[in-house]
């Protein structure tokens, strides 16, 4: 399912995945609020969906929550480490910048549908600048968030970034309170397949 963007995006993103004998298109041009409906009736293995559409990243968790068999894309007009580390850690399968290549594009579609997570490689390094919203994770909170992901104790990630315990609680506490939950095992991504790594 593609989500309606804007008109060059949405041209090009059809002519790609039209050219996939693999790939079935089974709706297009869905407006934001109609992506509940549309994902309920079609049931498609992967939505492909604009995040400033969206508006708050927590419709990803929402529709997540809702639609556990659809696997989510986002694609970003700018291309945040902390963003991307929100999305995926409310369950998103890839979040992607408009400027990334067409196969890369294919490529995280095909793994998402097979329940994979593309984290780009300078958010698996945990690099990346901060943003300036509040709300999003920091460049240290966005090195934990995997951490924690993983299960690793307050001890281990301490020892992994040197920097004391008492550092990664707060770091901890900043990432609950922004993503909106309270314990490790709501930061578990919701898909058990390993994490894949996109050029």
């Amino acid at each position: 399912m593609l989500a309606r963007c804007d008109d060059l995006v949405a041209g090009g993103l059809r002519e790609l995945l039209e050219g996939d004998p693999n790939l079935e298109i089974v709706a297009a041009d869905v407006e934001q609020a109609r992506i509940p409906v549309v994902l309920r009736g079609h049931r498609p293995d992967v939505a492909v969906l604009d995040a400033q559409q969206l508006g708050e990243l927590t419709a990803v968790r929402d529709l997540g929550r809702h639609h556990p068999a659809t696997r989510l894309v986002l694609l970003a007009n700018v291309m945040s480490a902390p963003a991307c580390a929100q999305a995926l850690a409310f369950g998103a399968s890839a979040y992607l910048g408009r400027d990334t290549q067409a196969r890369d594009v294919l490529s995280a579609i095909h793994l998402a549908s097979r329940g994979l997570q593309v984290m780009p490689r300078a958010l698996s390094r945990g690099t990346g600048a901060g943003s300036g919203s509040s709300q999003l994770l920091t460049p240290r909170e966005v090195q934990v968030l995997p951490l924690l992901q993983r299960g690793s104790s307050n001890a281990e990630i301490g020892l992994e970034l040197r920097v004391g315990v008492e550092t990664v609680r707060s770091h901890t506490r900043n990432i609950y309170r922004k993503l909106g939950v309270s314990s490790r095992r709501e930061l578990v991504v919701p898909y058990s397949s390993p994490t894949a790594v996109d050029e």
